[in-house]
């Protein structure tokens, strides 16, 4: 993998955040990220049946074998939820269950599994397995593992020694073998549907005084309490009182939760630069009557629901519905994410040793700013790539005996360390031996992730890259940056820092000092990714590798 040995050096003048990175002033821009993160919103789960099968389970019948049955367990905030039961299966063992374990799949949370096995006693025989009561059967063993381990592992097959449980937890030192428990995954097919919708507007009331309305559409699912979830917004029409905007492509299951009759809430807002966005009308329709009325003389009213007033009209101008791979069809099929980090070393960020500096080394070892953004994404992230390796760079300090860096690698030798550990490792080393300095230069990382990305534009070696500028928000190369990101956006990689979208939306922003805690950070920095490669393996048309599995 590549290593850093830039020396760049001077820059612009300071300028603004990456908010700037607009490349099309005149005609249209995106909607800001405090509006609704993400072009699409809140992402679906993915629904995954899980398949368990287990090998040599401890025999604690006399005269016969086991008669086992699995159980599993999500842990949320803390606390254990049970999520389903198997059938017995009687005088084996070496069952393989039949009956599925459903379960949600979230890419950016962390999601702990643990799957316990009992001997079901003679004298429950034929009792529903819903109603068998746990504590009154011989356990046979449990496992945990995290749900991304079992769906990023080749074939979406995991498999881990069972182990006894210690004072109601457990024992991870030496215990004699308990048997094998193995866990296949498979996503559910209303999860892979596409929808594919092209929505303009007519006559949209004008909301500005010296020009025509901005307008962007939002759209949200309702939810059965009647609350809604945004899961999509569209890019700003300049000028505009009869948009047609970009093509919407999205899931079954983001959409509406693969229900076709469900209500969709359709919003037109006219774009303000304050983030005051003014809704223009509003109406509900499903994506039947959308399909319904697609490329058809049906339009929907846009109406402002605080007054009833007639705001426009909406029109399908095409919709959709196909099959298409998913983003766990490519991890079955041995595409890897590879995580990459640059930290910034920059003067601005703050003497290293005060408490306001995001660089604080705090003496009781609690993380800083950067260690907790490393942590957050890493954790994710570090399942989906086989060999653990990430790429680690620093810029704008100066390494020991060396003038300013914009590219160079943070353990000092080579690009690439062993796992989270050693990201954070090399992080510390690096905080005690490279001075802060400047200016804050993002093309020389961006460029160098770009190279790495590269090489991994084929059917046959599917990898996607996910690069983390971890900075304190402020850019001297805006121009530079810009062309290094339009560049990146024809390749597999996504970038997490403050910007705006090129070809591809590849870039989020989260500001460092308000990320919050870790999961809020997270699930606001990593929604996006699954929908990201998707995008970009569509427009190479590369296809997951499932013959090869």
């Amino acid at each position: 993998m590549g290593s850093c040995c830039s020396d760049m050096s001077g820059g612009m003048d300071a300028v603004g955040g990456m908010d700037m990175l607009n490349l099309d002033k005149d005609t249209e821009t995106a909607v800001p990220s405090d509006f609704l993160s993400g072009t699409r919103g809140v992402p679906a789960d993915v629904q995954v049946q899980l398949w368990i099968s287990a090998s040599e389970l401890r025999d604690k019948d006399f005269l016969s074998k086991s008669d086992p049955l699995a159980v599993a367990f999500i842990r949320k905030d803390g606390v254990l939820e049970e999520v389903g039961r198997t059938e017995v299966v009687s005088n084996t063992l070496n069952p393989s269950w039949v009956t599925d374990i459903k379960v949600s799949y979230s890419f950016q949370d962390i999601q702990q599994l643990l799957f316990r096995v009992y001997d079901i006693d003679t004298k429950y025989a034929g009792v529903n397995p819903q109603e068998l009561p746990l504590e009154e059967q011989d356990f046979l063993g449990e496992m945990t593992c995290l749900l991304a381990e079992v769906v990023a592992a080749p074939g979406q097959s995991f498999s881990r020694l069972l182990q006894d449980k210690v004072d109601g937890g457990t024992d991870k030192t030496g215990v004699k073998s308990m048997g094998t428990l193995t866990i296949k995954a498979e996503e559910m097919q209303h999860s892979k549907s596409i929808v594919e919708l092209v929505l303009r507007c007519s006559d949209l009331n004008n909301k500005d005084f010296f020009s025509k309305s901005d307008p962007f559409l939002r759209l949200s699912r309702l939810r059965e309490d009647g609350s809604s979830v945004p899961v999509y917004k569209s890019e700003v029409k300049k000028n505009n009182l009869h948009p047609t905007w970009k093509l919407v492509r999205t899931t079954l299951q983001q959409l509406n939760n693969g229900d076709m009759d469900r209500p969709l809430v359709v919003e037109c807002f006219n774009y303000n630069g304050n983030g005051r966005h003014d809704l223009i009308g509003s109406t509900q329709v499903s994506l039947k009557e959308l399909q319904a009325s697609a490329g058809g003389t049906v339009s929907f009213e846009l109406k402002r629901p605080s007054d009833n007033q007639a705001g426009g009209k909406l029109h399908v101008e095409g919709c959709k519905i196909s099959s298409g791979h998913s983003f766990l069809d490519y991890l079955r099929g041995g595409c890897q994410l590879s995580f990459m980090v640059a930290v910034d070393f920059t003067a601005s960020n703050g003497n290293p040793h005060q408490q306001d500096s995001l660089h604080y080394l705090d003496p009781s070892g609690k993380p800083n700013s950067y260690e907790i953004a490393i942590e957050s994404v890493g954790e994710v992230l570090y399942h989906y790539d086989y060999d653990k390796l990430f790429a680690a760079w620093g810029f704008g300090g100066k390494p020991m005996n060396s003038p300013v860096s914009h590219c160079f690698n943070l353990n000092g030798h080579s690009a690439e360390v062993d796992g989270v550990d050693g990201i954070l490792r090399a992080y510390s080393q690096a905080l005690k031996s490279v001075a802060l300095a400047g200016p804050t230069l993002f093309a020389p990382v961006v460029n160098m992730a770009s190279s790495i990305a590269s090489e991994y534009i084929s059917q046959e070696k599917q990898k996607y890259f996910v690069l983390l500028i971890i900075t304190d928000g402020v850019i001297t190369d805006l121009h530079q940056t810009i062309n290094a990101i339009v560049n990146a956006a024809s390749l597999p990689l996504s970038i997490l820092i403050d910007g705006r979208l090129a070809e591809r939306d590849i870039v989020q922003f989260v500001p460092l000092r308000d990320m919050g805690n870790k999961t809020n950070l997270r699930r606001t920095m990593l929604a996006e990714l699954p929908m990201q490669l998707l995008e970009f393996m569509r427009s190479r048309s590369i296809v997951p590798n499932l013959n090869l599995r």
